[in-house]
């Protein structure tokens, strides 16, 4: 299998709102390859963050693809409205859908693209059967619920066993990191297997511009390659 290029992901949940709409326009400017919005429902993790009318209001102010992740309880009532708003890859928790494959399929049969997420300690064995279905496979490497947190080491282990069983396998999924990725952890992430690394505080903060900030996660990535 030929290795993935990596893609980075910047999650408006870190962006500053008031200017949501020039956020997200600086980080396509900057080389990003798509965007991520946290849907969060304060059952499954304590936030509650944005909806349907945020994904709305994101697709049109972009070309980029809509990277939406369900961080909800039963997620399946859902997916129909954020893929009419504009979700193009619509991720689910493993241990929030009471029958994950159903919502794979869910996903699938209105033209997007299908995700899993796993939380840091759901072991990958309780997914395995359905990883062939999944065109994304999110690690997480924090506790979902809020940015800036510190990745946690362990989750890489996670995403090299994932890594090698796609190798393995012939799988197709790609491999998404979410949680503490930043210039100093990026590279160990990619070096592990990952592709896609979904990049909040990373990207929007008040230290530099989005520009810059890309610039140096895009360096830290060919450092890795190097």
């Amino acid at each position: 299998m030929v290795t993935p290029s990596p893609r980075l992901a910047p999650s408006i949940l870190a962006a500053d709102f008031t200017r949501l709409g020039e956020q997200v326009q600086a980080a396509e400017l900057a080389g990003a390859s798509q965007i991520h919005i946290d849907v969060m429902d304060g059952r499954f993790v304590e936030p509650i963050t944005m909806g349907q009318i945020v994904v709305s209001a994101v697709k049109r102010v972009t070309h980029l693809p809509l990277d939406v992740h369900l961080m909800t309880v039963d997620p399946d009532h859902l997916i129909p409205s954020f893929r009419e708003a504009g979700a193009d890859w619509i991720t689910v928790h493993a241990e929030a859908s009471p029958d994950p494959m159903r919502s794979v399929a869910a996903i699938h049969a209105l033209g997007a693209k299908a995700g899993l997420s796993v939380k840091p300690n759901t072991p990958l064995d309780s997914i395995i059967h359905l990883l062939p279905a999944i065109d994304l496979l999110l690690i997480m490497t924090v506790e979902p619920g809020f940015g800036g947190q510190p990745l946690i080491p362990h989750t890489l282990e996670k995403v090299r066993a994932a890594a090698s069983l796609r190798e393995s396998q012939n799988y197709g999924f790609a491999i998404s990191v979410d949680g503490g990725i930043n210039i100093s952890t990026i590279a160990d992430a990619a070096q592990a297997g990952a592709s896609i690394f979904v990049v909040g505080s990373a990207v929007y903060n008040t230290a530099a511009s989005v520009a810059e900030n890309m610039a140096r996660l895009k360096q830290a990535l060919e450092g890795e390659k190097a």
